[in-house]
Formats: structure tokens, C-alpha cells, sequence
């Protein structure tokens, strides 16, 4: 009988190393995988939140700081802009030219890598900081495995971008977007396509969007798009687009400013948020939003149960 109690209690102690093994291994799981699972698998229990320019309302746009502040707050993807020095280094910067955002003059292609950061980043103000611009290397070292990364205006150096992505180990973990119709995306991204999410930005109040939509359904089959629309009176379309998607791709606006999203912008929510991020959530089928307000935008969806 001991024997016997011995030979069961083993079986028991294997049996909980072998669970405590499996459940090692999701703990392991990285946000940016779990996140980039729910894109691709189209999730649409919650709302993903895109912080602006690193979210420049806390520092300086594009900063390490807003990123690092982002991370903080629970933001699940950082939009970040890039630019290229004259020696050939990527960096992050909304403007081709210097002056708006740090204590520089002139265009970022004259600049060298080692000039620009004798320079200190502007805040929302206008006014200098202690922040230095950071170049797309260290940023990803921030990111890595804790955020999804949108990177904007990044299809201008692709291949530069692709090999900071690769040597960093961060390639699944980018979101990349544009306008250009299909044929046009497979022939530029090619072999990427399975590696990055792309999302198709379109414009509903184009002449073309039936076209360029059955084009990117048919060819692309992407697991997001980006739709733009003016007026807030005229939504038709978007509801068209609701439907088009429902159980296909995941739908992103953009609450900058008005005319990206029919009206329901930031500024809106501040005073009715039900009609604003509610409309576009409950009545257009949003699952990721843009904003310059992450943190009012979480809270709302926390009170919702949108967002962990």
C-alpha cells in the first residue's frame, strides 16, 4: 500500500510539473504577441488604443519619454514618424525639417546623425526640453516585446527599415500602412507582407473605394484597414464598410481631427464621448483608435470593459 501511495504521488508531482511547464510557456508569451494575435485573429472583444506620436500631450512627440509614458498607461500600439539624416541613419521625426520640433534649423537631410543630437526636442509649447531625438534603433529597444509599433512614412527607406527591424528582432512586431492599391502593396512589400501587418488606409469619400476595397479583400486580405471619412452627416458609407468587414478584418479610425472620422474626434469626446469613441465603436465597428488622448480614451474604455 505505500508502494502503491508512493508510485501516485509521483504520477502527481509529474503531472503538476508538466502543467506548470505548459503554463511557463504562455507566461513567456510577449504583449506584442498577444496583441499582434489579436490583429491578425480579428478580436473584436476589445478596443485597441494608438497613442499619437508617442503621445506628445506628456512629452515631446516622438521622444523616448512618450513612448516610455505610453507603455506606462497601457497603450497597445505607438505611432512614430521617421526621417533620414544625411548620413543614412533613421530617426524620429514627424517633419522633414527641424525647426518645429527641436532647437534646429533646416531640413533632417542636411543634418548628420552626430549634429542632431547636440539638439534638444521641442515640447507641444514650443519650448526646449532636455529631451534629444532618438533614432528608430533605440526606440525599438524600448518597444520591443511591450508595444506594437505603427511606423509612418516608413516606406520611404523600406529597405533601410527593414534591416533596423531585422537586426533588432522586431519585425512582427510593426504595423505598417498606405494608400497605394494592391497590386501596387504586394509588388513593394512582397515577402514582408507575412511578416508585418499592413493596413490599407482608405479614404471612403474617394470615387474609387469600391474598387480599391475589392481589390485589397480579394488580393490582400488584410487583417485591418484604416477608413477616413469628412462629414458627420454622411455615413453611409462607413456603415457600408461596417458590414463589408464584420468577420473579416479589424476597422481603425483616427480621432486626431475632425475630418479623419466623420467629426467624432478627440476634441468632441472630451465633452460627450458616448457620441464620439461610442459612435465609432457601437455604430461604425471600431476596434483600434488613433488618438491624441490615450489616457481619456483607456479610461472610457475601461469603464466599458473594452480594455484591460
Amino acid at each position: 500500500m505505500k508502494i502503491r501511495h508512493l508510485f501516485l504521488a509521483t504520477v502527481a508531482i509529474f503531472l503538476a510539473a508538466s502543467c506548470n511547464s505548459g503554463q511557463g510557456t504562455s507566461e513567456n508569451q510577449s504583449r506584442t504577441d498577444i496583441l499582434r494575435e489579436k490583429i491578425l485573429s480579428g478580436d473584436t472583444s476589445s478596443v485597441l488604443v494608438v497613442a499619437h506620436r508617442g503621445d506628445w500631450r506628456y512629452a515631446p512627440e516622438n521622444s523616448i519619454a512618450a513612448i516610455e509614458h505610453s507603455i506606462a498607461v497601457g497603450v497597445d500600439v505607438v505611432e512614430l514618424d521617421l526621417q533620414l539624416t544625411k548620413d543614412s541613419v533613421l530617426i524620429l521625426m514627424h517633419d522633414s525639417s527641424l525647426d518645429r520640433t527641436t532647437t534646429g534649423k533646416g531640413k533632417v537631410k542636411d543634418w548628420t546623425l552626430d549634429s542632431i543630437r547636440t539638439l534638444r526636442l521641442k515640447n507641444g509649447a514650443g519650448l526646449r526640453t532636455m529631451h534629444t531625438v532618438p533614432t528608430l534603433e533605440e526606440a525599438l529597444a524600448v518597444t520591443k516585446g511591450k508595444v506594437l509599433v505603427n511606423l509612418d512614412k516608413a516606406d520611404r527607406y523600406f529597405d533601410l527599415v527593414m534591416s533596423v527591424l531585422e537586426q533588432t528582432g522586431t519585425v512582427s512586431e510593426i504595423i505598417m500602412k498606405g494608400s497605394r492599391p494592391a497590386d501596387e502593396v504586394i509588388a513593394f512589400y512582397g515577402k514582408y507582407l507575412d511578416k508585418v501587418i499592413y493596413m490599407p488606409i482608405v479614404n471612403l469619400d474617394k470615387a474609387n473605394v469600391q474598387d480599391l476595397m475589392t481589390g485589397y479583400m480579394e488580393k490582400l486580405k488584410p487583417a485591418a484597414y484604416e477608413l477616413v471619412y469628412a462629414e458627420a452627416e454622411d455615413d453611409a458609407m462607413p456603415l457600408l464598410m461596417r458590414s463589408r468587414l464584420d468577420g473579416k478584418s479589424l476597422i481603425w479610425y483616427n480621432t486626431l481631427w475632425d475630418t479623419l472620422c466623420g467629426g467624432h474626434d478627440d476634441d468632441h469626446a472630451l465633452e460627450d464621448p458616448d457620441g464620439t469613441f461610442g459612435y465609432l465603436i457601437d455604430t461604425l465597428g471600431a476596434r483600434i483608435i488613433q488618438t491624441d488622448r490615450a489616457e481619456y480614451l483607456l479610461e472610457y474604455l475601461r469603464s466599458r470593459g473594452l480594455h484591460d
